[in-house]
């Protein structure tokens, strides 16, 4: 009786045993718009009861069946390397699916709208005011591309609000979860994290994104490690908003001081640049033990070869900007914030997972098949320099609408420099020959599937479905990596607990003080004892039109949030009142280089950009431009402005100064100036006794340091220029050559030059990189 007892009791543990060897090893969470699936010791999967993917139990396992077939493919094992994975789904892919793949959106806002450069929005064939859509609805141009054109990467701009950017990723990952391979969408961004100068910090108000300075002002600080804290920060706040990839870094060398873009690069020192670009890189893509994890972002590195040689600085936007020049033979140094920062990482992750191509025609660098053309359809720069001489094998994107037609060469529109006479599908399939795998900008997959076809009429099918397959792997390498597979859906509370809390806010705001230079304080102006009594002058804002044809209205307005200004001095309305005089003005908007009313004059169109307020004669410009020639330019060959005269539109910005100076006497003037590029600072600077500059930060910033709060640590990235006739004799491929402006104090403001209140500074950064 004992035995059987004994028996018994052994059996039952025996079964017991069994159960429990044979249970699922996860479990499993409703949310309110989607399911999570726990798996112990793997990955989380996420996936909406909305769409018709189920779960499939292997090894005890979780997984998700995305093409519905009952079966464990490779590409939905998520114990497979992303490679694996990769290569698997590609191959499962039909044509019309990677032609989509290769499509990279044009920018969508959350909630859509309208304006008379990317045209209307509708909801239900409604403008979304009168349609009743929720925000964070998809709009009719959203679902027809993801639906028909299989687009699966999209670029965002403004939303609403971090809540409803959570839930327009959720709404939008559940209607492609469902269709084909179910492969999930990547979200992007351009930068988002720009400071507004006019809010006040509070640790305790978060809520929209946190605030840093442009990553020019990033650089600024000398101190990589301040860039990468940004990078860590900033993907965590891109991921809870659905976004797993950055339109960013700008790694541009900005060698040519008139480039209206110079204020989105980290400078113009190849050093400081590759060790800030590898920074911000490793910032973003490494996340978990600096591997690749779930709050990951993958970095789209721009602009290769480099972007800033533009001649005379006039922008690739543009066809009169559409040249690259080199007049001192210096490619090889645009190539190191790439070649030396961003595809040399010290973490995991290895190099920057994808790069853009800028709009411009790297002129005569083609030294093997001898063509300008825009640098996305030059096959040398793409297929032997870049993915031959540097190994790199990740994705390459055009930068957007490259492949529209241009009108003319001043309004912004299409961008096909050096292409203009081939069609729309034959530029796609130069650029695919190229070795590019992406269209920037382009919603509609019909040209790629027509390039496909005269690849199959040159090549033969087999040849072009490697090469789709070879583009679609790249892609594909990237969506697996950050995760999206496995979970694209985001929980709104957590979201809206994650983007600007405090933490990453107080981040940004130190950030920020670090940034700002003081180049000039003579007789220790700065800093000013609290409460002294603050003369600040209004400034007069110009009219203006940006590039996309939307005017500022004139206006004149204090250049500070005086409710700032407020709480560390005392603000009077009279000069005579004041113990001293705080003017705020921006550099010189020399504006663009070309103005169709010379033309109508029998011009050419071509003006020189300035960096001095006041009215410019280009009399040391070339006699014959560099590169030049368009066929939307009738028989203009020199794009010369030798001998035009040109005034900056913010002129009123240098009498401010000069004329606050004449009416405080001998009290002391400030000038805080914000720069996007470099300026002549000659005009303004015998008129000031303290000079602060900075990228971009809140009003607060600057008043801590006026106040003396915080000690200024800054230094310049980039040259002062001492004239403009130094502009006109440097050469735009070339860093650090022109003559610095030296002050009356005797200080050059060269790269590298900065005060704290002790004076110059001298520390280890000077030592690393001047």
């Amino acid at each position: 009786m004992h035995s059987l007892k004994q028996n018994l009791r052994w059996g039952s543990l025996f079964l017991v045993t069994i159960f429990i060897g044979c249970s699922p090893k996860f479990t499993e969470e409703k949310k309110d718009s989607f399911n999570l699936v726990h798996n112990e010791d793997g990955a989380t999967l996420g996936y909406s009861p909305d769409s018709k993917v189920s779960i499939l139990t292997v090894d005890r396992l979780a997984f998700k069946d995305l093409n519905q077939n009952g079966t464990l493919d490779p590409y939905e094992d998520w114990r497979l390397p992303a490679d694996e994975r990769a290569h698997d789904l590609a191959s499962k892919m039909s044509v019309e699916q990677i032609a989509g793949l290769m499509l990279y959106s044009a920018h969508q806002s959350i909630p859509g709208g309208g304006n008379s450069f990317f045209g209307a929005v509708t909801y239900n064939g409604k403008p979304y005011e009168e349609s009743g859509a929720k925000p964070s609805d998809l709009s009719d141009a959203q679902k027809k591309f993801l639906l028909e054109d299989n687009l699966r990467h999209v670029l965002i701009t403004s939303v609403e609000s971090p809540g409803i950017s959570a839930q327009w990723n959720n709404n939008a990952q559940t209607l492609v979860e469902g269709i084909g391979l179910g492969i999930p969408i990547n979200t992007s961004s351009d930068p988002r994290h720009g400071s507004d100068s006019y809010a006040e910090f509070n640790a305790g108000a978060g809520g929209t994104i946190s605030m840093w300075p442009s990553t020019l002002g990033l650089a600024a600080s000398f101190d990589p490690s301040l860039m990468q804290q940004f990078g860590e920060i900033a993907s965590k706040e891109y991921r809870a908003l659905g976004i797993a990839t950055a339109l960013s870094p700008q790694i541009d060398l900005a060698t040519e001081p008139r480039w209206s873009r110079f204020d989105g690069t980290m400078g113009e020192d190849p050093k400081l640049a590759a060790d800030m670009a590898r920074a911000y890189v490793e910032g973003f893509q490494a996340s978990e033990n600096g591997d690749w994890g779930k709050q990951s972002v993958n970095a789209m590195v721009k602009h290769w070869p480099g972007g800033g040689p533009e001649e005379g600085g006039r922008d690739g936007h543009f066809g009169y900007g559409s040249y690259a020049v080199y007049p001192g033979k210096n490619l090889e140094d645009h190539l190191k914030p790439f070649t030396e920062g961003a595809f040399d990482l010290e973490g995991p992750t290895e190099m920057a997972t994808a790069v853009m191509p800028y709009y411009t025609i790297s002129y005569n660098q083609d030294t093997k098949n001898g063509e300008n053309v825009g640098n996305a359809y030059n096959k040398y720069l793409i297929t032997d320099l870049l993915r031959g001489k540097y190994g790199y094998d990740g994705v390459v994107c055009t930068d957007w609408g490259i492949t529209s037609d241009a009108p003319n060469v001043y309004e912004f529109r299409g961008k096909p420099w050096g292409v203009e006479n081939l069609s729309v599908a034959e530029r796609h399939y130069k650029i695919i020959e190229a070795g590019c795998d992406q269209f920037g900008g382009n919603n509609d997959m019909g040209p790629v599937i027509e390039a496909y076809q005269m690849g199959v009429e040159e090549h033969g099918e087999e040849y072009m479905r490697k090469r789709f397959e070879t583009s679609a792997v790249r892609l594909l390498k990237n969506i697996f990596r950050t995760g999206l597979f496995e979970n694209p859906y985001l929980d709104v509370s957590e979201t809206e607990q994650i983007v600007g809390n405090a933490e990453f806010m107080e981040a940004g705001y130190n950030a920020q003080l670090k940034s700002v230079v003081m180049l000039k304080n003579s007789s220790e102006t700065l800093p000013v004892q609290a409460k002294k009594k603050v003369y600040v002058p209004q400034r007069y804002v110009a009219p203006t039109v940006n590039w996309f044809g939307v005017a500022t209205q004139e206006r004149t307005e204090h250049p500070f949030n005086m409710e700032i200004v407020a709480k560390y001095f005392e603000v009077v309305d009279e000069p005579s009142d004041a113990d001293f005089a705080l003017v705020g003005i921006q550099s010189p908007n020399g504006d663009v280089g070309y103005d169709f009313a010379d033309t109508e004059k029998g011009g050419n169109g071509y003006m020189p950009i300035s960096l001095q307020y006041g009215t410019y004669t280009a009399t040391h410009a070339r006699e014959t431009s560099l590169a030049a020639g368009s066929p939307l330019e009738d028989g203009i060959t020199n794009r010369s402005y030798k001998g035009k005269t040109t005034t900056a539109v913010n002129i009123s910005d240098m009498s401010l100064v000069t004329d606050t100076k004449r009416k405080m006497g001998d009290k002391p003037v400030v000038v805080i100036v914000k720069v996007s590029k470099p300026m002549v600072f000659a005009e303004i600077e015998p008129s000031a006794d303290a000079i602060l500059v900075h990228m971009g930060v809140q009003d607060q910033a600057l008043m801590d340091i006026v106040s003396g709060k915080v000690e200024p640590s800054a230094m310049l990235p980039f040259q002062m220029p001492n004239d403009m006739i130094t502009v006109e004799s440097q050469f735009e491929d070339v860093p650090r050559d022109m003559e610095p402006y030296t002050d009356s104090n005797g200080n050059a403001y060269d790269f590298a030059f900065g005060l704290n209140w002790n004076g110059t500074i001298d520390d280890a950064r000077v030592k690393e990189y001047k």
